[in-house]
């Protein structure tokens, strides 16, 4: 139990600085609402009226968003493979051939079905 004495410390340390944070952060903050910061910020252009209740987003958002997830994951399991590539030899080889092969997939589908298309 000793070994893990210092993480648990660090938890605690890392989660009361997060409270204190948020805590301060309601207290001496400005509390001014008003009608441009309730509004939708839309990257610095006017926004778009949304109807009362919120607005339906088109789901092409969610899947450009899901593509560069996918895009980032797609990295991180490469550069790890690239650095160790001798050591793994051919089962390193095949491993990262199902992997392509398996994300080409998914990337030939949404192509397919018009994701990738940006008008």
């Amino acid at each position: 139990m000793e070994l893990y004495t210092p993480v648990l410390a660090l938890l605690a340390l890392a989660a009361g600085f997060a409270i204190f944070s948020v805590a301060m952060s309601a207290v001496t903050g400005p509390a001014r609402a008003n009608r441009a910061r309730l509004d939708a910020y839309e990257c610095g252009i006017e926004p778009a009226p949304q109807p009362y209740g919120g607005g339906r987003i088109p789901v092409k958002y969610y899947t450009i968003a899901m593509t560069f997830i996918i895009f980032d994951v797609e990295i991180m399991f490469l550069v790890p493979w690239a650095i160790y590539f001798d050591e793994l030899a051919w089962f390193g080889v095949l491993a990262v051939f199902l992997f392509l092969f398996n994300i080409t997939l998914a990337y030939v589908y949404e192509w397919r079905r018009g994701g990738l298309d940006w008008d």
